[in-house]
């Protein structure tokens, strides 16, 4: 069975859900915690609001300390990527080892995959990403340090709001290699 939780942070109410092999979904705030609750619903339909596990618990921690501006560490959440495909499941795992006030750019990631032509499909994959935060997508940047898209709630200005955080800038955030 799946479950989901909802939890106060510094920009407001997430979510994360679960089920036996890791975490499956993440939501960044909506408009309250109702739209969240609605959004969830028809995301995982068979869902049900429950107490975290321990395991959750711990990920919860740390994410409400990520966003209050700690270096908090989630690269060893464990996640579920049961019906992701294998390209998207690449760019994630590269996004994951990317740490707090630090990014990389869609072309990095690319090249790193071994084929710097793969940019568009990076960002694509990232913006198809269900785990936002435990996949800090929102810390893969355009080139030259633009914003590029952010598709969870709020757009870019929630991914700037989040990189501030952090204690990185668009146009001036120093990347994985500085």
């Amino acid at each position: 069975m799946k479950a989901f939780a909802l939890f106060e942070t510094s920009i407001g109410t997430c979510a994360v859900a679960w089920g036996e092999g890791g975490f499956t979904r993440a939501w960044l705030p909506e408009s309250d915690p109702r739209a969240l609750r609605r959004r969830i619903a028809r995301r995982l339909p068979d869902a049900r609001e429950g107490a975290p596990t321990p395991e959750v618990r711990d990920a919860i921690g740390r994410i409400v300390e990520l966003l209050a501006g700690a270096p908090a560490d989630l690269s060893n959440v464990r996640l579920d990527f049961g019906g992701i495909p294998e390209f998207h499941r690449r760019v994630y795992a590269i996004a994951r080892e990317i740490p707090p006030g630090r990014t990389l750019t869609y072309g990095e990631i690319a090249r790193r995959l071994g084929d710097p032509s793969q940019a568009r499909a990076v960002g694509q994959a990232l913006g198809a990403n269900p785990l936002p935060i435990l996949v800090p997508c929102h810390r893969v940047l355009a080139a030259h340090g633009r914003t590029g898209g952010f598709s969870a709630p709020g757009g870019v200005t929630t991914k700037l709001r989040m990189l501030e955080i952090e204690g990185a800038r668009a146009n001036a955030i120093p990347t994985l290699f500085d």
